[in-house]
């Protein structure tokens, strides 16, 4: 067997586990634990045509992580015969100075938790798993791989917010943007769909999940990028506001005499399709619209609008925009939203094929009329690949 590698992927109370052949891209298994540190914590394992679930309290990250091991092992296989040769961890912010695939030493892990505050959500989970990971398997060679890497050299105008200079150099402020490693591999997956060199594609990628991002790419580099200096910024999310008013946020302090913590824990937690319509999931919203909800067809709407204007920002800093990607779990199994996104655009170059839309393929595939001079994609993501085959690039 190819060489392997573990990716994991911490959250706060998760552990997502992958092993990967970066070489032929084949996933060995994969699962995640769940709701970790509660009471009534769950476990998956998918090896082959194998599926394990458990159910039972599993008290911290590393109970998490020994215990996707066991499940390996009760699959029928050994770790310790799947040729691995390191460990990837999905880091989602790197500040100013972290990009490129990192390995990982004390000094590292330090430097993560000096972040900790450009991402108070995201980084303190990814610092915990490599301290755990580490821990359980002290002979492998740990990399860090960033998602803000992609986008590390967007161009000054699209990097840089209109704020006091002085203030944004000395707290490190600047769009970062997100969900890198998805939008690097789906460019490049539709190049090489499409048989042509990245270099020479214009390109719109949307990455459409719970979290949800945008970017335009010129010739294989982003230009510009939805998130900003967190992941909060840009599109409606299953949780999260997107764009607002930074006007909002002194108002709700002064006025309604809301703490800084419990605002910013409203715009992460309980704001986007949650917030507008009471359900972050965009299936039970449409769901909800299907039976006739005004207040699910208007969130629905709003979630809609955003998405086009990133569309059409895009298309203006691009000139011409060869081909449109959809992909995550909205973009790659959602029709009505691709349909939505794009209906009305033949003027533009923009033609969905409907037929093509709702098919049932899984797999990457063109949804756009045979005339229609962009092409439109649906390209499934696979940042676990990803993330392994950056790891590879420094073991």
């Amino acid at each position: 067997m190819a060489g392997t590698v573990l990716v994991l992927n911490s959250g706060s109370s998760s552990l997502k586990y992958s092993l990967v052949e970066p070489d032929s891209g084949r996933s060995v298994f994969d699962g995640i634990v769940e709701r970790i540190g509660e009471d009534a914590s769950t476990a998956k394992l998918r090896l082959g045509e194998t599926k394990i679930e458990r159910e039972g309290r599993v008290p911290d990250h590393e109970a998490a992580l020994r215990l996707a091991f066991d499940l390996v092992a009760e699959a029928g296989e050994s770790l310790s015969q799947l040729g691995l040769v390191a460990v990837g961890h999905r880091v989602v912010h790197g500040g100013p100075n972290l990009y490129r695939p990192t390995i990982v030493d004390d000094k590292l892990v330090e430097e993560l938790r000096e972040l900790a505050p450009l991402a108070p959500l995201h980084n303190p989970p990814a610092v915990l798993g490599i301290e755990v990971a580490r821990k359980v398997l002290p002979d492998l060679p740990h990399v860090a791989v960033f998602d803000t890497a992609f986008f590390h050299d967007l161009p000054a105008a699209a990097a840089n917010y209109a704020i006091d200079r002085e203030v944004a150099q000395k707290w490190r402020i600047r769009r970062y943007g997100f969900h890198g490693t998805s939008h690097e591999f789906v460019s490049r997956q539709a190049a090489e769909f499409l048989g042509a060199p990245v270099e020479s594609l214009n390109q719109i990628v949307l990455h459409l999940g719970n979290g949800a991002s945008a970017s335009a790419i010129a010739a294989g580099k982003p230009i510009d990028t939805s998130m900003g200096l967190t992941p909060m910024e840009g599109l409606v999310m299953g949780t999260r506001s997107g764009d607002i008013d930074p006007g909002i946020i002194s108002y709700l302090w002064r006025t309604a005499g809301m703490g800084l913590d419990e605002i910013e824990t409203m715009l992460n937690r309980r704001s986007g399709m949650f917030g507008l319509s009471g359900d972050g999931d965009l299936r039970a919203v449409q769901q909800r619209i299907a039976s006739g909800d005004e207040i699910a067809q208007q969130a629905y709407e709003v979630y809609i609008h955003r998405l086009r204007k990133y569309i059409g920002a895009y298309l203006a800093l691009l000139g011409h925009v060869d081909v449109i990607s959809f992909t995550a779990g909205v973009g790659e199994n959602d029709t009505r939203v691709r349909r939505d996104a794009l209906s009305g655009l033949t003027r533009l170059g923009i033609e969905v094929d409907e037929h093509l839309n709702d098919s049932p393929d899984r797999g990457a595939r063109r949804i756009s009329a045979e005339k229609s001079p962009t092409t439109v994609l649906v390209i499934p993501t696979d940042e676990e690949l990803a993330i392994a085959r950056a790891s590879t690039t420094v073991v």
